[in-house]
């Protein structure tokens, strides 16, 4: 069916009441909601006497948690965990007697940065790596694993997931 004057006139009023365009096309009849909204917004029918969506519902404060006495607690961090220790290296000097800068390092040197970038006395490592950009003592330092690996390869539960899977059940 087409858009004669009566359909029109029914249109303008259904929408000024606030019916939304799936209603006004199964009033019609014979047109699709989305042939409602296009003739709605050719004829410039922008504003409504009522909104067609519900009101907002009220925002419900959030109720506080409460932890109840058997909840699992979190352990703190077990001292067994083997830690890196480094020794304070200083930087290597080379045949002129200063230690290795930007300019003088090369691909077998470690360029593991030794002091304040700012400071006059700031120098790389230099002494010859391992394979990579450092060291064997300043890649241990760089390459640390993370610390839910060093938990897993100390024989420790991981707490978040043993707790996750109690809360789900």
């Amino acid at each position: 069916m087409g858009w004669n004057e009566e359909r029109v006139a029914l249109l303008r009023k259904l929408w000024a009441e606030g019916l939304s365009a799936s209603q006004i096309a199964k009033q019609l009849g014979g047109v699709t909601r989305n042939a409602v909204i296009g003739k709605v917004h050719r004829l410039g029918l922008a504003g409504r006497a009522t909104p067609s969506r519900p009101a907002k519902r009220p925002v419900r404060a959030a109720r506080p948690r409460v932890i109840s006495p058997t909840a699992p607690r979190l352990r703190p961090p077990s001292s067994h965990l083997p830690t890196v220790v480094i020794p304070d290296l200083e930087p290597m000097k080379l045949e002129d007697g200063k230690a290795a800068s930007v300019l003088t390092l090369n691909e077998s040197m470690c360029k593991y940065p030794i002091g304040d970038p700012t400071d006059v006395n700031f120098a790389f490592c230099g002494r010859g790596s391992s394979g990579g950009p450092y060291c064997a003592d300043h890649a241990r330092l760089a390459y640390q694993p993370s610390q839910a690996k060093k938990r897993r390869a100390a024989g420790a539960p991981d707490e978040l997931r043993r707790m996750m899977r109690l809360s789900a059940m």
